[in-house]
């Protein structure tokens, strides 16, 4: 069996350890490996990264269902708008932004600004008075009008979405434990139209379009088995610090890919 095989499954399951007790699913940490490590091409890398989604999502779902967390209308709603903006991200990435240096720079622009937010975020409790009241669900059509957004960007980049509304909904003060299941649902649900709109497109477009299936079904069974494990460590873990850790790693990626994108005019 080919080594990248191995090593996808080595390193989804790492990966969705440490992301899915946040409501992440990993892809946005495993687009640059993919990249990188691997040497996916432009622009299949979206559609494999989307392919880890759907196979990786029912292990920390499950776990979710088991300790009832993942009903509710925030999973709907994130789904109901997340959907249709994830098809039309599909769309554009593959017949408006199939070049890998404009791709580097949307990575590096979402990764480094989410990855400061996050820390920000994180550490700006320990400074500030928590709100006697709980902060209220933004209402449903702000909330739709967001899924919808971050569903074409999650298209175009692959990563279905959940990790950018993960922070946006953790940072209006709503708690892990109703933000985490509702990301990974509607990862893992726009993740599944996303990539079955790749497979459509890839038979009517020229070029790398399709996903490649072998390393994205691995990294995916590994993520399987570490989505669980991470949904079932979530109770345990201390949530601050994962939440740090999580900034440290995007804005360090984003800034590894910013220096790429400088580098290369």
């Amino acid at each position: 069996m080919d080594w990248t095989v191995w090593a996808g499954l080595i390193a989804g399951l790492l990966i969705a350890v440490v992301t899915a007790p946040v409501g992440v699913s990993g892809a946005v940490f495993l687009l640059p490996v993919h990249l990188s490590v691997f040497g996916v091409p432009n622009p299949a890398v979206t559609p494999t990264n989307l392919l880890y989604n759907v196979v990786a999502g029912p292990g920390a779902l499950w776990r979710y269902r088991r300790d009832g967390t993942l009903r509710g209308p925030l999973t709907r709603r994130l789904i109901a708008g997340t959907l249709p903006g994830v098809v039309l991200g599909a769309a554009i990435r593959v017949y408006a932004l199939p070049g890998p240096g404009i791709f580097q720079s949307l990575v590096a622009l979402l990764l480094l600004p989410l990855g400061l937010w996050l820390c920000a975020r994180t550490l700006a409790p320990a400074r500030t008075p928590a709100p006697a009241v709980p902060p209220a669900e933004p209402r449903p059509a702000v909330l739709t009008t967001l899924a919808v957004a971050v569903g074409v960007f999650g298209g175009i980049y692959g990563i279905g979405g959940g990790s950018l509304l993960g922070p946006i909904l953790v940072a209006r003060g709503l708690p892990m434990s109703r933000v985490a299941p509702a990301a990974l649902a509607a990862t893992f649900a726009t993740s599944l139209v996303g990539a079955a709109a790749f497979v459509v497109l890839s038979l009517t477009s020229s070029g790398d379009v399709a996903p490649d299936w072998w390393l994205g079904l691995a990294c995916g069974l590994g993520g399987l088995v570490g989505g669980y494990l991470g949904a079932r460590l979530q109770p345990r873990l201390p949530e601050r610090a994962l939440r740090l850790l999580l900034g440290v790693l995007a804005a360090a990626i984003g800034a590894f890919y910013a220096a790429r994108t400088v580098g290369s005019f």
